[in-house]
């Protein structure tokens, strides 16, 4: 999986990057059709207090759809682990979704078959 790592305003921390490439590449344990994955990474401006909330945002790129969480934190790890808890549900759900529609056999096939016998 490709990852592409963007921290807005700043400079990230070569740890922190890599931090998350390992963190995202979990992923594909439950799902190994994910095409790509770009991570934005942003300081969030408390209202009235000095200390800054860390923001990150995940976009994951699997055929068909895109999945998309945004999470906040005190830290940018704090944030990526909550972040991939909820991305973890949502590959499993599309996981599911896509296994269900992919079962089904269409009926039409069968229909237009018999109409070319008679």
């Amino acid at each position: 999986m490709k990852i592409q790592v963007n921290a807005v305003h700043f400079n990230a921390d070569s740890s922190l990057i890599t931090f998350i490439q390992k963190k995202l590449n979990k992923l594909e344990t439950f799902y190994d059709r994910i095409v790509s994955s770009e991570v934005f990474l942003k300081l969030d401006k408390g209202e009235k207090s000095k200390v800054q909330k860390k923001l990150i945002e995940v976009k994951v790129n699997v055929p068909g759809s895109t999945l998309f969480v945004k999470e906040t934190g005190d830290s940018f790890e704090e944030a990526t682990d909550i972040a991939l808890e909820t991305l973890t549900k949502k590959i499993k759900r599309y996981k599911e979704k896509v296994n269900i529609v992919s079962h089904k056999k269409p009926e039409v096939e069968l229909v237009a078959e018999e109409a070319d016998e008679f």
